[in-house]
């Protein structure tokens, strides 16, 4: 289908066709607008290669999306078995999918998150800067991360930002206000005919701003924290500087930039994901056998503790029967312990659990996500149990 261009002799683009594009929200051309193959698109970009470059976009987005958690639990299990071909076929054919599922998803959210919040506001911003300069190489050929934002709805980004604001710690919420801006292209320079309502809304957003984190902000700069200080004090500002379009010269190299700093943000990120424990750490206490032999084996060394023939094994229980319970110790190896020899077991915090901020955002740890702040409410940390300092 071919669309006539008006009597002024310019080419009819696809916002002139359709009555032009919603404000604020960056558009790329449509395939298929351009006619024949070797044509071009309303946007003058050739329509066959829009065409393969989208679909290209599309499968590559989607194929991270389903992949890369699939290939986060495979390396889950691994690296918690110690990196042994036994140790790992014994947790995946003891952890439930779905718990294995829950896991990934408790953990990971916030990274997977953190990456599409990355994704789209990197994106938002070079996609304008392409429609600016169609003629130039970065208009003819978009980046990625601008192909990505253009191909996907506008419920799919607000999902995005959704999730980062219930799972993130709320220290690092603050970034979601330029991410924001940045995404959907929000700011002062756009405002319309309506000046004064507009003003009046952002200036109540940032008054709404400091009285929410001017008190964290002043216990901060008293604890000499700064980069708690940075986090919250900066976002706001930035959201006013970060929409674009940024000049030709500097978006080519920007998107190479960003595109790598964005892959190196998720590898350092993903660190910790694959290494948390998908099975829950305990302390479990089991008495010495009837023989008075103790419980390890003489060439098997025993990291838990032993008093008065009593012993402490600290690790993550991987399945329990009517006759044994198979415990994944902390520092290595695997223990069959008989079910009749275990007197109690208590849950433990892992060291990355420790809180290290003491500052608190109306009575939520910074550390904590809403949804963790919520829960801490309904369920208050109990003390941690004696035996997890001393195993």
């Amino acid at each position: 289908m071919t669309i006539d261009a008006p009597a002024t002799g310019e080419p009819t683009t696809g916002a002139q066709a359709t009555g032009g594009p919603e404000p604020g929200v960056p558009v790329v051309a449509v395939a298929g607008d351009g006619g024949d193959r070797g044509g071009q698109s309303a946007a003058g970009w050739p329509s066959v290669d829009v065409a393969e470059r989208k679909a290209r976009a599309s499968q590559s987005f989607w194929t991270l999306v389903v992949g890369v958690p699939a290939i986060f639990s495979v390396l889950r299990l691994s690296v918690e078995a110690g990196g042994e071909l036994q140790t790992t076929l014994l947790l995946v054919a003891n952890v439930n999918p779905v718990n294995l599922a829950a896991a990934l998803v408790t953990t990971a959210a916030r990274l997977v998150s953190a990456g599409l919040v990355a994704v789209f506001a990197i994106g938002a911003v070079l996609l304008v800067s392409a429609e600016h300069n169609r003629t130039h190489r970065i208009g003819r050929h978009p980046p990625i991360f601008a192909r990505w934002r253009a191909i996907t709805p506008p419920w799919v980004v607000v999902a995005a930002f959704a999730v980062a604001l219930a799972t993130w710690p709320i220290l690092y919420l603050p970034l979601l206000l330029p991410a924001f801006a940045a995404a959907f292209q929000l700011s002062p320079a756009r405002l319309d005919e309506r000046r004064i309502p507009r003003l009046l809304l952002l200036a109540a957003l940032l008054v709404g701003y400091a009285v929410l984190m001017l008190p964290t902000l002043g216990d901060a700069w008293q604890q000499r924290e700064a980069f708690a200080v940075l986090v919250i004090a900066a976002p706001p500002l930035l959201a006013m500087l970060v929409t674009g379009p940024v000049p030709v010269l500097v978006a080519r190299p920007l998107a190479m930039a960003a595109q790598l700093a964005v892959l190196a943000m998720l590898c350092w990120a993903a660190l910790p994901v694959i290494t948390t424990p998908v099975l829950p750490l305990t302390v479990t206490t089991i008495r010495a056998a009837e023989d008075g032999t103790g419980p390890p084996a003489p060439d098997v060394p025993a990291p838990g503790s032993e008093d008065g023939g009593v012993e402490r094994i600290r690790g993550h229980v991987i399945t329990v029967d009517d006759v044994s319970m198979v415990i994944l110790q902390e520092r290595g190896g695997v223990r069959y312990v008989p079910t009749d020899r275990v007197e109690a077991q208590v849950l433990c915090p892992t060291e990355e659990e420790l809180p290290r901020y003491r500052l608190r955002v109306h009575g939520f740890h910074v550390e904590d996500s809403l949804l963790e702040g919520m829960g801490r409410r309904v369920r208050p940390v109990n003390r941690i149990a004696a035996e997890c300092r001393t195993v």
